[in-house]
């Protein structure tokens, strides 16, 4: 299998969350190369067997938390993310800072074309849980650009009505992000 072909490692990941011990030894035998040539990029000035024991804390941390994979979103992201975290765990571990852009990982393993399926996720799922109508103003103003004016014309409300009723919106939209973090 190469380790390009994304939804055949995603497909393998599945079957191993569902207990495939099989799959789940393809996807470590498959993954592993890639999280290695990651670790030692970014993990430079820990030395060989440094980046080896920084690999050997993302894969059991893959291991550990791999029920954690959302198994409708990619792959490759949450992969990165637990090798950038490990990496700079064993930079604080030493005492040193490093940041680490998601960005340096780009080359590894490459994305699908077309939309990125994680924008506005978050903020989707926040809006679904308002009053309809808070969710509209808040889209009218944050997302769509709308104006007092535009949007009072719209919903056939004062502009004073449309500002009180967008500031408890986005005081809901504030609660319910809170209550999201927790």
């Amino acid at each position: 299998m190469s380790v390009n072909d994304l939804e055949g490692l995603e497909d393998l990941m599945r079957a191993a969350n569902r207990g495939d011990m099989a799959a789940y030894h393809r996807v470590l035998s498959a993954i592993t190369p890639l999280l290695r040539k990651v670790v030692r990029a970014r993990g430079m000035a820990l030395g060989r067997e440094g980046c080896e024991d920084v690999l050997q804390d993302v894969l059991l941390a893959i291991h550990r938390k791999r029920h954690t994979w959302n198994e409708d979103q990619p792959l490759q992201p949450w992969l990165y993310a637990i090798a950038r975290h490990k990496v700079v765990d064993a930079f604080r571990a030493r005492g040193t800072r490093v940041e680490v852009s998601i960005d340096d990982f780009a080359e590894g393993l490459p994305a699908a074309s077309g939309p990125d399926p994680t924008e506005g996720r978050d903020m989707e799922k926040v809006l679904s849980k308002l009053d309809p109508r808070e969710a509209d103003l808040v889209r009218a103003f944050g997302l769509n650009g709308e104006t007092t004016a535009e949007t009072a014309a719209r919903l056939n409300m004062s502009e004073g009505a449309v500002r009180v009723a967008l500031h408890r919106a986005l005081k809901s939209v504030a609660r319910l992000r809170e209550r999201m973090i927790e």
